[in-house]
């Protein structure tokens, strides 16, 4: 009898929490495939999205994400229409909702929102016949980080089941740390949750009861083999929650000699951007360990990924 053929069975990208960890793995190995035509030396186009038009919403502000799906989205051959909101008629009082019926009477085929309030994605979601990906909702929640995560990880260290992943600093306003808290436990990895109490809210094992949460960082370190830092979020109020940056350093830093009690061929990762001298320092950050630059360049392909999955959910052989 001839196995199942799977079907990718999600219309819109909203989160990491509705995905089965089947569903994870054909997103990562769909990007594997796609990382395949980025490093092509000539043509690194294929027509998958050919004629589809993909709308890049952004209501808060991104390099990353947003020039990596705008150079995904270009690489599968899509139309693509970058809204600009701080020139939108959001500035004359029109709703997201109105925003969105507007874009809808365009006929758009995807949608790439990035937005300040969780929730609004699905909101969109339930106006619109596109399909939307979250790139960003407040504190809620990064599904596509978390999958880049997963798949530098994947490609460095062999898989996900059984590493022991520590992720450090601002947990309380950590939209990364709650995408990669349902991908990272669901694919079997051991993750410790490390910062200052103020920072690391208890009521988070009540969701992910396998986490473990540390405040001392150098007790955990020795036996981690990945180490995912965060950004101290002043701009969310993190200021308010630690007594002051040189204490935070104090404890949190990831340096030269924390490093030296990690394990040799421990891996740094970041989501970015990277407050050099606050959770990392340069020698760390630029050191033989990170995997830092890697996430920038696998974000591409993973996102190609999710793209075509939500586009052609029979997986389709990519031209």
């Amino acid at each position: 009898m001839s196995a199942e053929r799977y079907t990718f069975p999600h219309k819109h990208l909203l989160g990491i929490e509705p995905l089965s960890a089947r569903d994870i793995t054909a997103i990562l190995d769909q990007a594997r495939a796609f990382e395949e035509v980025c490093e092509r030396p000539d043509i690194k186009i294929v027509p998958a999205l050919r004629k589809k038009l993909v709308v890049n919403l952004f209501f808060e502000n991104s390099t990353r994400t947003r020039n990596s799906f705008e150079i995904a989205e270009k690489r599968l051959s899509a139309e693509i229409i970058n809204f600009d909101a701080d020139t939108s008629s959001l500035n004359k009082g029109e709703t997201l909702v109105d925003t969105a019926l507007n874009l809808e009477a365009m006929h758009p085929d995807l949608i790439v929102m990035r937005h300040s309030a969780p929730g609004a994605h699905a909101l969109l979601a339930r106006h619109m016949k596109a399909s939307i990906v979250n790139a960003g909702d407040g504190a809620h929640e990064h599904p596509t980080q978390a999958l880049l995560d997963a798949y530098t990880l994947r490609k460095k260290l062999g898989q996900l089941q059984g590493l022991r992943i520590a992720i450090v600093g601002d947990i309380r306003n950590s939209r990364v740390v709650r995408s990669n808290l349902w991908l990272l436990t669901r694919m079997g990895a051991k993750v410790t949750l490390v910062g200052p109490p103020t920072l690391v809210p208890r009521e988070m094992q009540a969701t992910w009861p396998t986490v473990d949460i540390s405040h001392d960082l150098d007790a955990i370190l020795p036996q981690q083999d990945v180490v995912m830092m965060l950004r101290a979020q002043f701009e969310r109020g993190t200021g308010a929650y630690i007594p002051g940056q040189g204490e935070y350093s104090r404890y949190y830093q990831l340096n030269r000699e924390r490093m030296a009690r990690a394990r040799k061929d421990v891996v740094v990762l970041h989501p970015g951007p990277i407050n050099r001298g606050l959770e990392i320092t340069s020698e760390v950050a630029d050191g033989p360990n990170n995997l830092i630059l890697d996430q920038v360049t696998n974000g591409v392909p993973v996102r190609m990924a999710v793209l075509y999955l939500l586009s052609h959910p029979h997986g389709e052989q990519v031209p």
